[in-house]
């Protein structure tokens, strides 16, 4: 089966990579580079965890997430996952590190609880007197995006399949199988599966009604010098608790560390609208986490990175079907952690013309 995917971020490539593997004739259309920093998969690292709270669906298809990252891996020919664990830091009853650590239990997922003192004693950047309690589970760590995207972009190229860069698709036929570029020329396929991230309104506004685009953006900062050997054997902090909905990734291979919060977002009808850092904007970020950070004002705030994603209302993953053209949204803010997966997953869907089975599992509905 002729199969065109639209976009190259790591569902598009996985997806690419799994169809390709299964023995359809793939091509993939990046309307960028790849990896593209501007796609919500282009960044140096995502956070995969086993933590979901109330979403425990999710936290069982980690599972699956992690075995297919293995079938990767060994494709690669290496492993671009760097397995240091996470912490979640409680500020406050009922945050949402507490509702992290409530569905780890309730699953029977590995973890170990750590006081205010004791976690402040092995994590020497946390405040003590500013939390309840830390708890660390092993069962995480970061994902080296674009190591992942240029390792599969090759693999992808001595595997047959044909990877077009800085080919804009501006429109689709789902009854025709057609593809439009801005070029002007077209291509068909039996299949398309369109994974465009934030861009995905613009080739199919009528989702608009079940998709919302945030603008956000990423604060990478140095730590001050005597907690630089801390922060580089630190795990992951997935939550700070309180209401700040901040996370940061520590170092890790070869990248530097950022601060990310749920808060820092703003609802936009455009990928592409002001995809520039403002004044200030990293250091609003960076103060979001004090507490419990200790010193914050001390950590030098050195790039901004913007990001686009798409929301559906209760932040699960969508899949929408006309004609011969999938569309698949799978970067709510966690989608990346499922790369993998996502890719086979939308492969047996297409192979096997069963969209059904492929919106169950996105929904965490069905394993």
């Amino acid at each position: 089966m002729k199969v065109a995917i639209v976009g190259a971020g790591i569902a598009g490539l996985s997806s690419a990579w799994a169809l390709a593997k299964r023995g359809h004739e793939v091509t993939l259309l990046e309307q960028g580079a790849i990896p593209n920093p501007l796609a919500a998969s282009g960044d140096h690292h995502r956070i995969i965890r086993r933590a979901y709270g109330a979403a425990a669906g999710y936290g069982r298809l980690i599972t699956e997430a992690y075995e297919a990252w293995g079938e990767l891996w060994a494709d690669l020919g290496e492993s671009h996952f760097d397995p240091r664990g996470f912490v979640c830091v409680s500020r406050e009853v009922g945050d949402e590190a507490e509702q992290f650590r409530d569905g780890l239990v309730a699953g029977g997922y590995p973890l170990r609880m750590f006081g205010a003192d004791e976690a402040a004693a092995r994590w020497p950047f946390l405040e003590p007197e500013t939390f309840r309690y830390a708890f660390f589970s092993p069962e995480g760590g970061t994902l080296h995006c674009r190591k992942i995207a240029a390792g599969l972009a090759d693999w992808l190229r001595k595997n047959g399949v044909n990877v077009y860069e800085n080919s804009k698709v501006v429109a689709v036929d789902e009854d025709l199988g057609e593809i439009t570029f801005e070029s002007g020329g077209t291509m068909r396929a039996d299949r398309i599966a369109v994974a465009a991230g934030a861009w995905v309104l613009k080739l199919f506004p009528r989702l608009g009604s079940d998709l919302t685009i945030y603008r956000t953006a990423l604060a990478y900062v140095e730590p001050p010098a005597d907690l630089k050997a801390a922060w580089e054997a630190a795990p992951v902090i997935l939550d700070v608790g309180g209401k700040s909905d901040g996370y940061i990734v520590p170092p890790s291979g070869g990248a530097g560390m950022k601060f990310g919060s749920g808060l820092h977002k703003v609802p936009t009808s455009d990928a592409d609208w002001n995809r520039f850092p403002v004044e200030g904007e990293g250091e609003a970020i960076r103060n979001l986490f004090a507490p419990p950070i200790a010193r914050i004002e001390e950590y030098k705030v050195t790039e901004v990175v913007t990001c686009a994603y798409t929301f559906t209302a209760d932040e699960k993953f969508l899949v929408a079907e006309r004609g011969k053209c999938i569309v698949v949204s799978a970067c709510s803010g966690h989608g990346y952690k499922f790369g993998a997966a996502v890719g086979r997953r939308v492969a047996q869907a297409v192979g096997d013309d069963d969209t059904d089975g492929l919106k169950r599992w996105l929904r965490a509905e069905a394993a």
